[in-house]
Parts: C-alpha cells; sequence; structure tokens
C-alpha cells in the first residue's frame, strides 16, 4: 500500500476450486482488442507495447445498483500466452490507484512462466487512470507541496474541492466493492467460468473481496503481500512506520557491509538521511526549475525501501543530495507519485486518495493527522506526515465499511503470501486475511521486500506457479527463505 496523503499505504480448464460458478450482475460484455497505443514507461514517457500485447475496452454501469444506467469503459490490456492457453489471469498491482495497463506491459517479462500458459491480463480499474480516472484539477501538486500543518489542512479542503467539481459524479463508486464487481464482469467477458486471479498489496483487498462476494467464482487466486482492511487508519499509520523502519535499518547493515557512501556504522547511515531531510525543510534543493522539498525527499527516500534491489539506488541517490544533487532522488519521488515526464500527473495519487476515502467511515481531521504524526515521527521520522492535511475529514462523498468484511467460506484455496521483511503490508497482516478469508493458505517468505513473487525468490515463484499452472495447493506452513 503506498502513502496516502495524510496516512501510509499505501493484477476452460479444471481449476483450484469448489462451487457453482455464480452468474454475473449482468449479461456479459465484449471486449474488442486492438493494439496499445498510450502506453507509459517507468520513466514516465510513452513506451511501444512489447510483442502480444494488446488493449481494449469493457463497458461496466457507473452505478452497479442501476446496470442498465449510465456507462464508464474499463482500459483492459493483455499479453497472449505464449504456449498451451489454460484461460486468463487476471493482475492488480496494487495502490490503490496504480494503472494495471501501464505496470502489466512493464512487468509481464517477470511472469513470464505463468504467461507460458495463461493469457496475462490486468486493467485500469474504475477511477482509475484511463478508466474514468478521477481528476482534481491539479491541486495534487500543491498538496504535495504542503509544509505546515495549517497549509496542509487549508490545501487538503482544495484538493477535496476540485475532486467533487471535476469527478463528482464518479466519487460515490469508486469503492473495492464497485470494482470486485467490475472484475466479475471482466471474469465473464474473458469468457472464463471462473477467475483467475493475481492480486499485489492493495491488490489483495480486492481479491478479497472479490472471494467474499463471488466465492462460487473464484478459480486459482494468489494474494501476495497482503493487506489487513480491519486495521483502523490510525493503526495502519503507524504499523506500517515500524515496518519501513525495519526496512531501512536493514538497508543501513547491508549498505555498511558493502562500503556505504553514507556513513561507516547504520548509526550515521540514519543520521546521514535524516540530515538530509532536516535540511530540506529550511532549504530545498534547486533540480532545474524544481525543488527537492522535505515532502519529495521523504517519498525519494521511502520508494527505494519497497525492494532489496533497489537499496543501492536509495544509497546513491541520498549521497548525491547530501552533495547538493538532488536529481536522483526527486526522481524516485515522482516515479511514486506518478508524475510524468511532461510535467503532469498520471491519477495515482488523486485515484488512491478517492479509493481509500470510499472505502472507510473514518474522517480523521487534520489534529488527528497531526497526533499520528508525532506517533510515527518516534517510530521512523522519514515516514512523519506533518503538513500532510486531512483530506477524508473534506471528502464530498460519505465512505462506507462494506469492503472491510472479508469472508470466502465456499470458495477453493486462495494462496496468500506474507513477507517478514515487507516494509509496507508487514506478516501479520498476511496471517489475520488468511483466518478472514477462511479458505486462506498461508505461505511464508523470510525475506525483505514488498511483493515477494517479485523478488524473484525461487522457492515462492516455484510454489506459485506450481499453484496456479498445476493446481497443487501449497501445505500448511509453506516457508521460503529470504
Amino acid at each position: 500500500m503506498k502513502k496516502a496523503i495524510g496516512t501510509v499505504l499505501l493484477s476452460a480448464v479444471v481449476l483450484a476450486g469448489c462451487g457453482t460458478a455464480a452468474r454475473p450482475a449482468q449479461e456479459p460484455g465484449t471486449v474488442a482488442w486492438s493494439a496499445c497505443t498510450d502506453l507509459i514507461g517507468p520513466d514516465g514517457k510513452p513506451a511501444p507495447p512489447a510483442p502480444g500485447t494488446e488493449c481494449g475496452k469493457l463497458q461496466v454501469p457507473l452505478d452497479h445498483a442501476r446496470p442498465d444506467g449510465e456507462k464508464i469503459d474499463l482500459a483492459l490490456i493483455r499479453v497472449k500466452a505464449t504456449g498451451d492457453r489454460l484461460g486468463s489471469l487476471v493482475f492488480n498491482f496494487g495502490g490503490p490507484g496504480a494503472s494495471g495497463v501501464d505496470t502489466l506491459a512493464q512487468a509481464a517479462r517477470m511472469f513470464g512462466t505463468l504467461g507460458t500458459r495463461y493469457d496475462l491480463v490486468s486493467f485500469d480499474p474504475r477511477g482509475v487512470e484511463r478508466s474514468s480516472g478521477v481528476k482534481c484539477g491539479g491541486q495534487i501538486a500543491k498538496l504535495l507541496a504542503a509544509s505546515t500543518e495549517a497549509d496542509g489542512d487549508r490545501l487538503a479542503g482544495e484538493f477535496a474541492a476540485a475532486c467533487r467539481q471535476d469527478s463528482g459524479k464518479l466519487l460515490p463508486h469508486v469503492g473495492t466493492v464497485n470494482t470486485a464487481k467490475d472484475l466479475d464482469l471482466l471474469r465473464a467477458a474473458l469468457g472464463d467460468r471462473k477467475l483467475n486471479y493475481f492480486g499485489l498489496s492493495y491488490g489483495t483487498h480486492l481479491g478479497a473481496v472479490y472471494a467474499t462476494r463471488f466465492p462460487g467464482n473464484v478459480g486459482r487466486f494468489v494474494l501476495d503481500s497482503a493487506f489487513d482492511p480491519t486495521v483502523t487508519w490510525e493503526q495502519r499509520a503507524v504499523t506500517q512506520a515500524e515496518g519501513f523502519s525495519h526496512a531501512f535499518q536493514a538497508f543501513a547493515k547491508d549498505c555498511v557491509a558493502q562500503s556505504c557512501e553514507l556513513g561507516a556504522d547504520p548509526a550515521a547511515v540514519e543520521k546521514a538521511v535524516l540530515g538530509l531531510l532536516d535540511g530540506l525543510r529550511d532549504k530545498p534543493l534547486k533540480v532545474g526549475d524544481r525543488e527537492l522539498t522535505y515532502g519529495l525527499g521523504q517519498l525519494g527516500v521511502i520508494t527505494p525501501l519497497y525492494a532489496k534491489a533497489t537499496w543501492q539506488v536509495l544509497e546513491q541517490a541520498a549521497a548525491a543530495a547530501i552533495k547538493g544533487n538532488g536529481t536522483a532522488l526527486l526522481m524516485l519521488a515522482d516515479a511514486y507519485t506518478g508524475r510524468r515526464a511532461d510535467g503532469t500527473y498520471a491519477t495515482t495519487m488523486t485515484s488512491l486518495q478517492a479509493i481509500n476515502c470510499a472505502d472507510t467511515t473514518e474522517r480523521p481531521t487534520a489534529a488527528d493527522v497531526a497526533k499520528v504524526s508525532d506517533r510515527v515521527e518516534k517510530i521512523f521520522p522519514v515516514l512523519s506526515f506533518e503538513g500532510s492535511g486531512a483530506p477524508c475529514a473534506h471528502w464530498p462523498v460519505p465512505g462506507d465499511d462494506a469492503a472491510k468484511r472479508i469472508d470466502a467460506t465456499g470458495s477453493g484455496p486462495i494462496v496468500v503470501i506474507g513477507g517478514r521483511g515487507d516494509p509496507a503490508t508487514p506478516y501479520r497482516w498476511a496471517t489475520r486475511l488468511t483466518d478472514q478469508l477462511r479458505t486462506g493458505v498461508l505461505v511464508t517468505y523470510e525475506g525483505e521486500g514488498h511483493g515477494a513473487y517479485l523478488t524473484g525468490n525461487a522457492c515462492v515463484m516455484r510454489t506459485v506457479d506450481a499453484y496456479v499452472l498445476e493446481g497443487k495447493v501449497p501445505a500448511k506452513s509453506t516457508a521460503c527463505a529470504g
């Protein structure tokens, strides 16, 4: 889960599953597949599609309570199976707010073994990017730059008002329950009797909600880096501060072991990074015609902590910034916030805020945010969110707690993966989600990073591949060394 504004947060075969497949809420639509023309690469620039990649659209109701009413388009992407096809495998890569279209285009090769037998499919969920992405009048850039609590709360109010003005009709309908209903319409449109699904981070929440709503339609489900939807906003913020603190300490130790530019011991590394950020409070670094501010510096440090493979990037970017060159750290922050090469923003952060506010009745005030920020700062100062404001307190539509109820009784086995060293979705959330599902089977990854399958760990990949390709459910207490 990504760091939200004011909080931390944050994809015709015998299938593993039982029960009779439920009919979709309406007759299945159709997808007209064609060449992809508007993909965006990890550098924020237009990117060409890989061979075998197609894009399409599926119409779904704006309001699922009115299936014959106004429609919106879901943007889809498909990478066709390279071997004997078993069906489709649908991905959600997290956020909430991440573009599944762009992410699958970039990451499909990482799921190459699964792609030998499945069409790899993903989508921009409703309210995200090409699927009626939530627009907020360009206010997100101002909110990200807030530096004081007063500024943050004022800008949060302006941000929420701009979201209402630009996307007010959509905002009541962007929650995870509605996206789960879209997912079932997608399953039907793909021609699959049951849904085969791979969710990462927030994608595990979407998968769990789907399995709760449509247990008979659950095929082979993998929920990697699991989220516990029952935690409160404050619990989530504090727990993730603990997780990122652990990840930073692991990074510092690893950095020192390999002759670290930032210091001779872990304490010195931490002091150097915190000193860099403190300096940005009063004196942002000039980067061309932009500035690396305190808030953007925080995001630049947090982003590479998600994966051990990018720890060296953090060392190099922080060391350069300490010497006065903030280019690399600002690029890391831009990757997190969805800033494109042309200076515009994807809907990543606006969609995230809209979905988060839709999925809860909690409305923390600016005072609540300040109090929790103080708690977080004591645990891991890099994650303090002073000045972030409280957009949900100003949100123009009420939230709903329906997505917090998880019970997949009646579904086939659902593989849940939790990482001991996951900074964003701690291991205990995986154990709790496994219990809530009733049909969950827990796999433990003993290593570092967010997204166990994406680490390339041979044991995790072997376990998941055997389940998705052959239906071999992991044994209870399966664990993979880091």
